[in-house]
C-alpha cells in the first residue's frame, strides 16, 4: 500500500527509528500506526535478546536535583560505543528519563523502568532504542538521595555523576557541597566513613597488611599492629570524610566542611560512572 511520507515522519518522531525502518513497519502494519509501533518494539526486543551478552561500557550519566534541593537522582543509560553516547538524541533521552525519575522519585531501578514514557514504559523505550540504534542499550544504574541539601556534579561530559547530601541547608553551603561532589568524582571513595566499608574488605586489608609485613621480615607479634596501621591508611584514602581535601591536602573533607560551618557534614553520597 502507499505509505504517506507524513506518516513515516510522525512514526520516526515518536519512536526515533530510521525512516526506512518506519516505512517498512507501516507497510507491514498496512498503515496502522499503533501496530507499526508494536512491530518496531518487537524488532528492538529481538535485537536486545541477541545482544544481551554484549558489554555496554559507554553511555551517559545524568544527575539532577529538585528545585528545593531536598532530593536528587543519578542514573546511567549505557550503550556499546562512544559514538552513540555522544549523540544528542541519546543524551536527551537520558535527560528525559532523569527528569521523570526526579518527578516521580521511584525507590528502585525496577520501579523506574515501569513508569510511563510517551505512551509506553521507560523499560519498553529502552528496548525500542536497541532496535533503533542497533546496540545493546540498558538503564544500568539508578540511585536517589534525600537530605537537608543535595548537590549534584556531572564529570567529564556525562561520564560520571555525583550526588552529595549535606546535613544542613543554606545557600552559603552550595560551593562546599559542589567541591565535595568534585572530590567524590576525582578520588572515588568507597564509603562515607569507616562504618560504610564492608567487613570482608576490612578483613582482607588486614590480611594483606600482615602478609606484607611478614615478607618484610617483621616479627610475628608486630604483624597485627602493623596491619592496623596500614588499615588506617586505607580508611584515609578510601572514605570520603577522612580523605585529604584535594584543594587543600592539609585538611580532611570533614575538617574542610567544619571550617565552612560548625557541624556541617555529609550524610551520604552517590557516585555513578561508566564502565
Amino acid at each position: 500500500m502507499d505509505i504517506k511520507a507524513a506518516d513515516v515522519k510522525a512514526l520516526r518522531d515518536q519512536t526515533g527509528a530510521g525512516m526506512m525502518d518506519c516505512k517498512q513497519a507501516l507497510s507491514e502494519a498496512s498503515g496502522d500506526f499503533d501496530k507499526a509501533i508494536e512491530i518496531l518494539r518487537k524488532k528492538g526486543q529481538k535485537l536486545s535478546d541477541k545482544r544481551a551478552d554484549r558489554e555496554a561500557k559507554e553511555g551517559v550519566v545524568i544527575a539532577k536535583v529538585s528545585d528545593d534541593a531536598k532530593k536528587g537522582v543519578v542514573l546511567r543509560l549505557s550503550c556499546e560505543t562512544d559514538f552513540v553516547a555522544k549523540n544528542d538524541d541519546f543524551v536527551q533521552l537520558t535527560e528525559k528519563f532523569a527528569e521523570i525519575a526526579l518527578n516521580k522519585f521511584p525507590a528502585t531501578k525496577e520501579e523506574l523502568l515501569t513508569l510511563p514514557f510517551e505512551g509506553i514504559t521507560i523499560g519498553e523505550k529502552v528496548i525500542q532504542q536497541v532496535g533503533v540504534i542497533g546496540e545493546k542499550i540498558e538503564l544500568a544504574e539508578y540511585s536517589t538521595l534525600e537530605a537537608a541539601q543535595v548537590l549534584s556534579y556531572i564529570h567529564m561530559g556525562n561520564k560520571a555523576g555525583v550526588l552529595v547530601g549535606l546535613n544542613k541547608a543554606d545557600a552559603a553551603f552550595e560551593e562546599a557541597g559542589k567541591n565535595v561532589a568534585m572530590q567524590v568524582a576525582a578520588m572515588k571513595p568507597l564509603a562515607l566513613n569507616q562504618d560504610g566499608i564492608d567487613s570482608s574488605i576490612v578483613e582482607k586489608e588486614i590480611e594483606i597488611g600482615k602478609e606484607i609485613a611478614r615478607k618484610e621480615g617483621k616479627p610475628e607479634e608486630m604483624l597485627e599492629r602493623i596491619a592496623m596501621g596500614k588499615l588506617n591508611k586505607f580508611f584515609k584514602e578510601n572514605t570520603l570524610l577522612d580523605q585529604a581535601y584535594v584543594k587543600d591536602n592539609k585538611q580532611s573533607i570533614a575538617q574542610y566542611l567544619e571550617s565552612v560551618n560548625k557541624g556541617l557534614t555529609v550524610i551520604d553520597f552517590k557516585h555513578v560512572k561508566l564502565g
